[in-house]
């Protein structure tokens, strides 16, 4: 059965319009728990402020949803939105051209872009850029970016990027103590809004949050953090895996006949006429009748009974749900992407990984309930028989059931183990594990963030150097590279230098952890 099949076997289960918890949804509407005063600040500070804006959060905290939250909300008479989402590492040079183009401008250098931003601004429009996954963007191109939000006197655009929190290091190294730009850090759901979050999508789809029990919903918001990208992809599974159980259940308990009720009443039929004519035409012998030779006729290529029917109950179709595959585009859809956990600092240590590979689920053969018996025909001289492999006279006509067949447990999710292996030889190449690995466990440091991108890792610690190191470890099956500061005899002291940290740094929520855990780490991704 095809992926397309087994999502409409999950559509069909629960009553669904569509995958609720899909990355694009029809209908969606912004939910506003943790981002409504986050996109009023941005309306806010567009107007009023002359810095670059800054939105961080891990991957699937809502950071593009916001971002087209931001562009929809805007006044379009007065506002041209450019969009730009980098697919690989972005330079400067193709960063103004994408900007160039998106404006009509005939010169795809700065000069030409800010020319066509003052044109507009004459003509009484504001020119927003938005760049989501700004991480991708090379220091000139992010250099590039705070030149163009500086502007002119004339008119300048306003820059809003949307990317993990490392970046806020990098804009500090290039703004040279200088206040060039602001960060806002996105913060994920209590439970009470994670419950709220997840009756919205099932709403949306036609359904509701009856659906899930109150221990699915605590689960789910304590694996996912909070973070909705993660609440997304978790809620399926919950939906998905109770489907899967309740199948398994009515299969065990169900008859063990493959074939669909209107052919076996169909064969029934056949039988019962085949035993009344042969009855009839033996009306005038006085002697007992014996048993007629009855041939099973098949039907759609499968017989009633037999060795073929329970080959049949015994191999039922795989289904496989591809929860990789997303609708690519529709408006104000939410992010279904694994996510790093929030805090931000703590997504890197000391939770419980989840594995995110594709669930897979058995078909369940019909349950067929048995047949009524036919009509009785007119007066015989001897009882119609039972139907059965072998016909056999008998008062009336009835329907033998076979004992249910006992079906397979349903099979539970498990973890994509190749890409755990894949990304744990990646994160296992840390340079600095010796010295981790050297330091008494019972000793504290500082966590500061957790970054799927090396590089931003490295310009962290290049740019503040001393104390500041970096370890590498897996996290959701792929590597993630987790900055940290110092080496303290006790916690006391950890915790009062977090306050002498950079404001840049302290806007990641920063906590302090023992060297243990980090070993710990260091040694499983190994």
């Amino acid at each position: 059965m095809t992926s397309l099949s087994a999502d409409d076997a999950f559509l069909n289960h629960y009553g669904f319009s569509h995958d609720p918890f899909a990355a694009r949804v029809p209908g969606f509407k912004f939910f506003p728990a943790q981002r409504k005063p986050v996109l009023g600040q941005l309306h806010h500070l567009a107007r009023y402020s002359q810095l670059l804006l800054l939105v961080t959060g891990p991957e699937g905290s809502g950071k593009t949803l916001l971002r087209q939250a931001l562009v929809a909300s805007s006044n379009k008479q007065a506002v041209q939105s450019v969009v730009i989402t980098p697919q690989a590492t972005m330079d400067a040079s193709a960063l103004l051209a994408q900007i160039a183009q998106a404006l009509n401008s005939q010169e795809a250098d700065f000069d030409g872009v800010m020319a066509q931003v003052i044109q507009l601004a004459l003509t009484g429009q504001e020119v927003y850029l938005l760049v989501d996954d700004a991480e991708q963007l090379t220091g000139a191109a992010v250099e590039t970016l705070l030149r163009l939000a500086a502007g002119t006197p004339e008119a300048r655009p306003h820059v809003f990027l949307f990317g993990e929190s490392a970046l806020g290091g990098r804009l500090e190294a290039l703004s040279d103590g200088e206040e060039r730009y602001h960060a806002i850090a996105l913060q994920p759901y209590e439970e009470d809004e994670t419950r709220e979050y997840l009756a919205l999508r099932l709403e949306g789809a036609g359904s509701g949050l009856e659906c899930l029990s109150e221990e699915q919903i605590g689960r789910i918001h304590e694996q996912s953090g909070g973070w909705p990208g993660a609440i997304n992809q978790l809620a399926r599974d919950e939906l998905i895996a109770a489907m899967q159980s309740k199948r398994g259940r009515r299969k065990s308990g169900g008859i063990g006949f493959p074939l669909p009720k209107k052919h076996l009443v169909a064969v029934v039929a056949v039988l019962v006429l085949i035993a009344v004519g042969f009855l009839f035409l033996r009306g005038g012998d006085s002697e007992r009748p014996s048993a007629p030779e009855v041939t099973s006729l098949p039907l759609d290529g499968s017989s009633a009974s037999g060795p073929a029917a329970e080959s049949a109950e015994q191999d039922p179709t795989a289904i496989e749900f591809d929860g990789q595959e997303r609708p690519l585009s529709l408006p104000l859809g939410g992010d279904a992407q694994p996510v790093v956990r929030e805090p931000l600092a703590a997504a890197a240590g000391g939770e419980s990984e989840d594995e995110n590979g594709g669930p897979t689920a058995n078909a369940a053969v019909p349950t067929i309930p048995a047949p009524a018996p036919a009509p009785a025909p007119a007066p015989a001289p001897a009882p119609a028989p039972a139907p059965s492999e072998r016909v056999q006279p008998a008062p009336a006509p009835q329907v033998a059931a076979p004992a249910p067949a006992p079906a397979p447990a349903s099979p539970q999710v498990r973890p994509n183990a190749a890409e755990r292996a894949a990304a744990a030889a990646t994160a296992s190449g840390s340079t600095n594990s010796s010295w981790y690995a050297s330091q008494p466990g019972s000793n504290y440091l500082v966590q500061i963030l957790g970054t799927r991108v090396e590089k931003n890792a490295q310009a962290i610690v290049q740019q503040h150097g001393g104390n500041y190191r970096y370890f590498a470890k897996v996290h959701e099956g792929k590597p993630l590279y987790v900055v940290t500061y110092g080496n303290f005899a006790s916690r006391a002291a950890a915790v009062a230098a977090v306050k002498t940290l950079p404001v840049s740094l302290q806007a990641g929520k920063p906590w302090v952890r023992n060297l243990a855990s980090v070993q710990q780490e260091i040694k499983q991704a190994r």
